[in-house]
């Protein structure tokens, strides 16, 4: 299992997990959730629910990997599998991403 946390302009808003190559979930934090005046961090994860699951990496945060040969260099400098959606994301949108989103990636389940 990897996981992230998933921030928005700074704030925890929540996680995203791979439980496996093909079982993804994003879950809004609890203190995001229940906020009213703060937004969903994407049209297609709104707020009506807390948590989502999914059988491939949500379009949202694929959206948000490199393309063509930008992906290529950063895959074989980064010893990334092309096909490793998850692990790039993890690799690269931490920081200096296009948008309010950063995903950081959680070490151990106890960070």
């Amino acid at each position: 299992m990897h996981m992230a946390r998933v921030y928005r302009n700074g704030q925890l808003a929540g996680r995203l997990i791979q439980n496996s190559p093909g079982s993804y979930e994003f879950q809004y934090d609890d203190a995001w959730f229940s906020n009213d005046s703060l937004p969903a961090i994407s049209l297609t994860l709104p707020k009506t629910q807390q948590v989502y699951k999914a059988d491939h990496l949500f379009p949202f945060f694929f959206n948000m990997l490199s393309e063509g040969m930008n992906k290529k260099l950063q895959c074989r400098q980064l010893r990334i599998d092309e096909k490793d959606y998850f692990g790039l994301l993890l690799a690269t949108a931490s920081n200096d991403t296009i948008g309010a989103i950063t995903i950081v990636p959680v070490k151990n389940e106890n960070e």
